[in-house]
């Protein structure tokens, strides 16, 4: 018996090989196989990797109480693999999301692009698509800020509302004055409306593209980096979720943080090790209602230091 499994079960025979081997029946190495089972010699463990990720979506919305939290299995950890497997899921769950009169605020980013670009045409009516903030900047450094909303706003058949801003000012009083221009005014009010809002975070790190973008100095991305772990549509925060420099935080055009509270559906899509801090920041401060993240990067936020 013990001799007829390990040919089956270790050495990959079938029943036929294993019966010609050893001079029996099919059928008796059927019967032997069985046997084995029965008595426990043979106990067969199945894997279900997708129990595991329902397991990681209830811990993940009970530690941050989230409304919904969509864990993504990704086959590597590697970050361009998780953005691919979530970009997908992302753009799937967008189509079932918006319906007509749906306002869907949109950020930019590598991430966002991504979605973007995995969009299927949905016929809707009445849809209004708004960038959450202001995509213009004078570096060479592509943020695909334009091509994002405009992929967006046409699979939801409708025309992009394009916040043509730069996302911080060099001034607090020169955004101030820009921001009281009606058609200005007009998309940020919009994108205060918004029903359903999709971003990602950023981080702090030394290539983080807002530093790459050349909007802050140097003494500005080093009082970041010791006080923020990400931002979110470029207003960074800290461990605890709340702004980390209000100095800054009033030069940047776009959505308030608070503001994605209100939503219906606040929908963050992130993965990857390093931005663990970063989202670990963004859901203490509640700017999140909706996940969507990778199993390895789900693991890592729920052993991450309350």
């Amino acid at each position: 018996m013990i001799e007829v499994a390990k040919l089956y079960y270790q050495s990959d025979y079938s029943q036929q090989e294993i019966g010609t081997k050893l001079g029996m029946s099919r059928a008796t190495v059927s019967r032997l196989l069985k046997m084995a089972k029965d008595k426990g010699y043979v106990q067969i463990k199945i894997v279900d990797p997708f129990f595991d990720l329902a397991h990681l979506e209830e811990g993940l919305k009970k530690k941050y109480s989230l409304k919904e939290a969509h864990v993504v299995f990704s086959p590597e950890s590697d970050y361009e693999t998780i953005t691919a497997y979530l970009s997908r899921f992302a753009a799937k769950y967008l189509e079932q999301v918006v319906e007509d009169r749906t306002i869907l605020g949109v950020s930019w980013g590598t991430t966002m692009y991504e979605i973007a670009k995995k969009l299927t045409p949905k016929k809707v009516s009445g849809v209004e698509v708004v960038q959450l903030k202001g995509g213009i900047s004078h570096s060479a450094v592509q943020t695909y800020a334009n091509e994002t909303i405009s992929l967006f706003s046409s699979a939801f058949q409708t025309t992009p509302l394009n916040l043509l801003l730069p996302v911080i000012f060099d001034h607090v009083a020169t955004k101030k004055l820009v921001e009281q221009d009606r058609h200005m005014n007009y998309i940020i009010e919009k994108g205060k409306q918004a029903t359903v809002a999709i971003f990602t975070v950023g981080t702090v790190r030394e290539n983080a593209l807002l530093f790459r973008l050349g909007y802050f100095d140097q003494e500005e991305q080093l009082l970041l980096k010791e006080q923020a772990v990400g931002d979110i549509c470029s207003r960074f925060f800290d461990e605890k979720g709340e702004i980390s420099n209000k100095e800054i935080n009033n030069r940047t055009m776009g959505i308030e943080l608070e503001e994605l509270k209100q939503k219906d559906k606040s929908i963050l899509v992130a993965g990857g090790h390093r931005k663990v801090a970063a989202i670990d920041g963004a859901l203490k401060g509640k700017y999140a209602n909706v996940l969507v993240i990778d199993q390895f990067t789900a693991k890592d936020l729920l052993e991450w230091k309350e």
